[in-house]
């Protein structure tokens, strides 16, 4: 089966006093690349996250988004006196040396730095809030799973129908190699025959075989065909095993398009060369949806 590394994943929960909302986006990438948007005071949570996602995805770009919303008891905060009072009098005696009129008030000096206090820091809570982030980073994973599936599905489909022009491109090689050969004998004994009516010479039909031999020998693509073809049916048991690969297809495909380059060396006939053509056409878009798969 067959995972795109592109898709999208979201999810929510809640508890009495804890919401976590958690988006998941991933990418193509050679490797697994995992960036994480944690709030401040929870960065002691990336270690774990890391773990979570690693032990679902095997390559991409993952970019993980995550938003803690707890609410406040009335004992998390104090209200530092001995810094609300210097505020106070520093204020009061630059407003008297300056004479200037004092509307001090409660609520502009709780808003200077220093006055309240946060007792208990995010990190004190780690473990208390980890099960619901857990469990919301598990769901957003299962639908951008859910989605990577989906256009796997409809990649494998795609890939087996190039592979199913490039088999029919084969067979019509096939087909043709024989005819290269008894082209190139017709040929080569009008040529001679003509020659010799020329210039009244004889000779052996021995020396005409010989030279179709050494003909035959040099563009034989037999071996290549059979590789191709051998090809084929291994990336096909590999985009229908349980766990495909993409780094497998793509080196499959690399011998692919050296052997049909081969063939194409080789064969010497025009025929043959069009349909090498199609082949590296469909290799190429083999290669293309193959960078997306993990």
């Amino acid at each position: 089966m067959l995972l795109s590394m592109t898709g999208f994943g979201e999810a929510q929960q809640e508890s009495e006093d804890l919401r976590v909302r958690a988006e998941i986006r991933a990418v193509n990438s050679r490797h697994l690349k995992l960036s994480c948007r944690i709030p401040e005071g929870y960065a002691a949570l990336e270690p774990r996250i890391d773990t979570l996602v690693r032990g679902e995805i095997r390559r991409g770009t993952i970019q993980l988004s995550l938003s803690i919303d707890k609410a406040a008891s009335s004992e998390e905060y104090r209200i530092n006196r001995d810094v609300l009072v210097s505020y106070f009098e520093q204020l009061n005696h630059i407003t008297g040396e300056l004479e200037l009129a004092s509307e001090l008030s409660i609520d502009r000096l709780l808003g200077l730095p220093g006055i309240v206090h946060e007792e208990k820091e995010a990190t004190d809570d780690i473990d208390e809030v980890w099960p619901v982030i857990e469990t919301t980073i598990t769901t957003a994973m299962q639908q951008l799973a859910e989605m990577r599936r989906d256009e796997g599905e409809a990649m494998e489909r795609d890939l087996k129908e190039n592979c199913d022009r490039i088999g029919a491109e084969l067979s019509s090689i096939q087909q043709r190699a024989p005819a290269v050969i008894e082209a190139y004998q017709t040929r080569l004994t009008e040529r001679i025959q003509h020659l010799l009516e020329s210039y009244d010479i004889k000779t052996e039909p021995a020396d005409v075989l010989r030279e179709v031999g050494i003909f035959a020998d040099r563009v034989d693509i037999s071996e290549e065909t059979v590789r191709l073809e051998s090809h084929l049916q291994q990336f096909d048991e590999i985009i229908s095993s349980e766990n495909a690969s993409g780094r497998k297809l793509d080196f499959v495909i690399q011998e692919m398009f050296r052997e049909t380059n081969t063939i194409g060396s080789k064969a010497n006939d025009a025929t043959i060369a069009r349909h090498v053509v199609e082949i590296k056409t469909n290799i190429e878009r083999l290669r293309e949806m193959i960078q997306n798969v993990e």
